[in-house]
């Protein structure tokens, strides 16, 4: 399995299999802040999308701070991608997350607090 630094046929592949990715952001003094969610890539555009709870820690650290890193592992194999993000509440964006979102995973359940997250791609790597 060759390490990879660019968004090859096999790690796009990897990231259309159904995988939960932890998230990494910034808490404000520095820290990370590691959970869980499902994250869905674009390679064309070089970004991911991803939903969660306006109120929840997440998106308070992006909002302050873009900086993310999301990884995905399955045995051996395993991709980060790494970015700025940003925090979306208007009703397409949350629509269009949700949608990506629905196609990797499944439709998630109804939450009015709801926003998107876009990630800008700045560095990829991964194992696959």
């Amino acid at each position: 399995m060759p390490r990879v630094r660019d968004l090859t046929d096999e790690l796009v592949a990897f990231w259309r299999e159904r995988h939960l990715c932890t998230v990494t952001t910034l808490r404000a003094d520095g820290t990370p802040h590691v959970v869980p969610m499902g994250v869905v890539l674009d390679p064309e555009a070089r970004t991911a999308w991803a939903i969660t709870s306006g109120t929840s820690q997440k998106a308070a650290n992006l909002r302050r701070d873009p900086t993310v890193a999301v990884c995905q592992v399955d045995g051996r194999r395993w991709s980060t991608v790494e970015g700025r993000a940003t925090v979306l509440d208007d009703e397409a964006s949350v629509a269009e997350a949700v949608r990506r979102y629905a196609e990797r995973y499944r439709q998630p359940r109804p939450n009015p607090a709801r926003v998107a997250v876009r990630i800008e791609l700045t560095s990829v790597i991964g194992n696959v």
